[in-house]
């Protein structure tokens, strides 16, 4: 008998061994810690990939143009859409390479947050094509570069089917309809299922954003707002039944600065997310999470956060850092700024691009009346453009990078 009990007894040591083995292989949460495959707690820190696997109207310097689909269809109008496609497969080539990936570890970031759109992994069409394969290459291709780098990588569903949020980020039809439609919560559940079991055993990504601000203030968000965390349950339920290594982020309701949707924790590796623009960088600004954090002993995460002075972007990194919240400062690049790592120049004849998109065009006869009467001109423009994005092409801004406490590249 006792010798049955000692086989049992080596039997379950070896299973909680195994286990423990391959836990370690992947980042992982304990407590409030983030913790790295040293066993040490691990504080990220890093930037967003924004703008390339979802365009955003502003960095572009567009204002009412403002989202993935409105600015294809702009660029579709003034060139053609067959024009359209060729300049989004340039764009998502040149604007996110494997020598910006280099430039961020060379400067001292240890993670990376890529949003991307659901449409590419689907057949919709988005941004000129409907290739469901597009999301992996392009996905594949930067996690092997941060592998190559030793840069961490987090997976963001900025765009969620049916559009989660209600306004332009989410490239929906104004209103988180995501919510209502049994339709698209199922693809939803689809994409991130088939995302997690592609990268199960891929320890460079740490983990999931399951949904990028979630719900916007605008709507009835009484109504709206008790329905998030249980499709979060149900996600991750999805997600747990083709990948246990992962840590999932969760994001507050409302620009992600709502945590009272949430109850305790109903996964033992999970990170809450909070976004915070505006406002000042002080403690009283940020204690409701850490408030949170305390209550339920979970890790916190800055995932957006930024779009500053220097001056403010140093004195809110270094409170984060005070109270081991990880943090992705947004975003890392974009046109003529200098609230980013780098800033893209303004390509000659752009105003041109501007004045079209920013002109209000609500029949068919004022697009023909505002059509462009040089299109050629406007093709050079936007090729230029993409000759700029390219990490060769653009200028560091050195006070910004040392506001987050990176080495700006040559110091």
């Amino acid at each position: 008998m006792k010798h049955c009990i000692a086989i049992v007894f080596l039997l379950a040591c070896c299973t909680c061994g195994t286990l423990q083995a391959q836990r370690t292989k992947f980042v992982h949460t304990q407590g409030k810690n983030i913790i790295g495959t040293d066993g040490k707690p691990f504080l990220l820190k890093g930037t967003n990939l924004g703008n390339w696997l979802v365009p955003e109207g502003y960095m572009f310097k567009l204002k009412m143009t403002n989202s993935p689909r409105l600015i294809h269809q702009t660029i579709s109008e003034m060139i053609g859409p067959e024009e359209a496609a060729a300049f989004w497969k340039r764009f998502l080539d040149n604007y996110i390479t494997q020598a910006d990936i280099s430039y961020l570890k060379s400067i001292g970031v240890n993670s990376v947050r890529v949003p991307f759109n659901y449409r590419l992994f689907t057949n919709e069409d988005y941004l000129g094509s409907n290739d469901a394969s597009r999301g992996f290459r392009l996905l594949d291709n930067v996690i092997a570069w941060c592998k190559k780098e030793g840069i961490y990588v987090i997976l963001d569903m900025h765009c969620a089917p049916g559009g989660q949020t209600g306004d332009n980020i989410d490239d929906g039809y104004g209103y988180p309809f995501l919510f209502q439609s049994e339709t698209a919560r199922k693809l939803t559940v689809d994409v991130w299922t088939k995302i997690a079991k592609r990268y199960s055993k891929e320890t460079t990504v740490i983990g999931y954003d399951l949904l990028n601000e979630p719900v916007a203030h605008y709507f009835d968000v009484a109504a709206l707002n008790p329905l998030v965390e249980p499709f979060y349950k149900i996600l991750t339920q999805a997600i747990r039944a083709v990948d246990k290594n992962h840590i999932l982020f969760l994001g507050g309701v409302q620009w992600n600065t709502n945590f009272k949707i949430f109850g305790a924790p109903f996964d033992s590796n999970v990170v809450y997310s909070f976004h915070k623009y505006g406002d000042q960088p002080n403690l009283g600004s940020i204690q409701r999470f850490i408030d949170f954090g305390e209550k339920y002993n979970v890790p916190l995460h800055a995932g957006e956060t930024g779009e500053n002075t220097d001056e403010w972007v140093g004195t809110f990194r270094k409170l984060l850092d005070e109270h081991n919240i990880s943090w992705h400062f947004w975003p890392y690049k974009k046109m003529d700024s200098p609230k980013n790592i780098l800033s893209i120049k303004v390509p000659a004849g752009y105003d041109s691009v501007i004045h079209y998109a920013e002109t209000p065009r609500p029949a068919f006869k004022d697009i023909r009346t505002l059509a462009p009467s040089n299109r050629q001109q406007i093709k050079e423009t936007l090729e230029l453009y993409l000759e700029n994005c390219r990490f060769s092409n653009c200028v560091q801004n050195e006070g910004y990078i040392k506001a987050l406490g990176f080495r700006p590249s040559g110091s």
